[in-house]
């Protein structure tokens, strides 16, 4: 079964494109699943700053206390 293609509300058969057609096809899956990985690492990498973040305010709050508040 051959690949379908949405554009615009209307269906296409990826098989019936011309070879140019098909080249551009792949790039656009290309493309596309590019942009969904770096959407994943931007998303990884926000979890990540957060979390230093909270680690730094407890490393501060520490220092200026002169206690270990640590949650682990």
């Amino acid at each position: 079964m051959g690949q379908k293609i949405k554009l615009e509300d209307t269906e296409y058969d990826a098989d019936s494109l011309s070879d140019q057609g098909k080249k551009i096809f792949l790039l656009l899956k290309f493309a596309t699943s590019r942009v969904e990985e770096l959407n994943n690492m931007q998303a990884l990498l926000q979890r990540a700053k957060n979390s230093y973040i909270e680690s730094l305010k407890q490393e501060v709050l520490s220092s200026k206390a002169g206690l270990l508040l640590k949650n682990d």
